[in-house]
């Protein structure tokens, strides 16, 4: 299914991860190398792609509510392509969207651009796939790896993005000197990210990645996005706590549950006890450290004792935010044939505890933050959103602001409203 006629102007959203994020950018500037604009809102477009995302069912239920709200606002004139996770997960469902045009399973640039009537890729065509800038905001995404080798009982992504495959080191580092040319911050995602290198022959562990990342580019902060506690080596812990800030104190890595029962219905590698040993071997050489975690609340069969496990566990370590996700059965998951479900307000009384919890860990993590340094980047529409290293957001001061989005030390100071505030503290980087 194709869009009848070429379209000028292209407005782009995204659902879902940070892996997202970045295809929707290789999309927006493959379909901008062949002639198309990207526009800042639907309004203004010829035809919108929308980068779907299939992990709950919250966001199926998002895409089919956004796609039918473009039909009914545009009068069913405007083309929708969609294109991500779930269009490679349930294709014909997504097609038979009012007001979709197209859809593209999976998150190919070029398919894309087929599919909106766009010209095929011409014989020299510059960038060679490389992404050269991330079209909104100050830090960048870097994909360094794409699919999962693992076989979670409750997730589909491994249908929706297949085996683990990685990206040549040379080539990371060559797209890294092109992001770098526009953005301070660099963040790397991937579907999972500690698998990377372990496909390539000779393997390349991650670890080695980063020390080349960090030798190749001077003056850039690079970040990792989600790492599993069983890829949180040594090495990797090292690289951080010896970077100088270089390799962002900051790190997300997935728990799921605290229970070692409910973890192997799951079908995690690892157990609570690994879980917190990485976790706190991390936090005793990264200070301060900004730690995230995603917690399934309700998984099928979760007793009180179990989730009771969970809360003690995130209890005993230093987060600084976590995502909690009550438990959404997929199709085309082992965990769909489990048998006792957890009622839907156990889930949300068992989500609010969890979220009550971390959020007060976070509020004395930013207050232990109150007269100390930090090197921040700016971003928002007027560079009034200052990013630390361990992940805090604050306002930004106007020194701060007109030396624009860069890299720059600053001192965290407390706000008149009870929040933080970052004021210019020496020169940018």
């Amino acid at each position: 299914m194709q869009v009848a006629t070429r379209p000028r102007r292209v407005y782009f959203h995204t659902f879902g991860c940070r892996a997202n994020q970045y295809d929707t950018e290789r999309m927006r500037q493959l379909l901008e190398l062949r002639g198309c604009e990207t526009v800042a809102h639907p309004e203004q477009a010829d035809a919108v792609v929308v980068n779907s995302c299939t992990v709950t069912g919250t966001a199926d239920a998002e895409l089919r509510r956004y796609v039918r709200a473009l039909s009914r606002r545009s009068d069913g004139r405007l083309p929708v392509v969609v294109a991500g996770c779930a269009a490679a997960v349930a294709s014909e469902a997504v097609g038979r969207l009012e007001g979709v045009s197209a859809v593209v399973p999976g998150q190919d640039p070029n398919a894309v651009a087929s599919s909106l009537g766009v010209l095929p890729r011409r014989a020299g065509e510059r960038n060679g796939g490389l992404l050269d800038r991330c079209e909104r905001g100050t830090r960048a995404w870097l994909k360094v790896q794409d699919g999962c080798d693992l076989n979670c009982s409750y997730c589909v992504i491994r249908v929706a993005r297949g085996r683990n495959r990685s990206r040549e080191p040379g080539e990371i580092v060559e797209e890294a000197r092109r992001l770098a040319a526009h953005h301070p911050e660099i963040s790397l995602t991937g579907i999972h990210i500690g698998l990377y290198g372990k496909d390539l022959r000779p393997q390349v562990p991650l670890a080695v990645l980063l020390e080349r990342l960090l030798e190749s580019l001077a003056g850039v902060r690079f970040r990792i996005g989600s790492l599993e506690c069983n890829q949180l080596d040594e090495r990797v812990i090292e690289i951080m706590a010896g970077s100088a800030g270089w390799l962002a104190p900051h790190l997300h890595v997935p728990l799921q549950s605290g229970s070692d029962r409910v973890l192997r219905s799951m079908r995690r590698a690892y157990t609570s006890g690994r879980y917190r040993d990485r976790v706190e071997r991390l936090a005793g050489r990264v200070s301060p450290l900004g730690l995230g975690t995603d917690v399934i609340v309700g998984f099928p069969g979760e007793m009180d004792e179990d989730h009771r496990r969970t809360v003690n566990l995130i209890e005993a370590l230093p987060f600084t935010y976590v995502h909690v996700f009550p438990y959404s059965m997929r199709r085309a998951t082992d965990a769909e044939k489990l048998h006792d479900p957890v009622p839907r307000q156990v889930k949300a009384e068992r989500s609010r505890e969890i979220r009550q919890l971390v959020a007060a860990k976070a509020e004395g993590h930013r207050r232990g933050r109150v007269g100390t340094p930090a090197h921040v980047v700016l971003e928002g529409d007027s560079n009034e959103v200052a990013v630390t290293g361990d992940y805090l957001k604050m306002p930004a001061d106007d020194t701060l602001k007109a030396n624009g989005p860069r890299l720059q030390p600053a001192m965290i100071e407390a706000a008149a409203d009870g929040g933080l505030r970052a004021t210019a503290f020496g020169q940018p980087i």
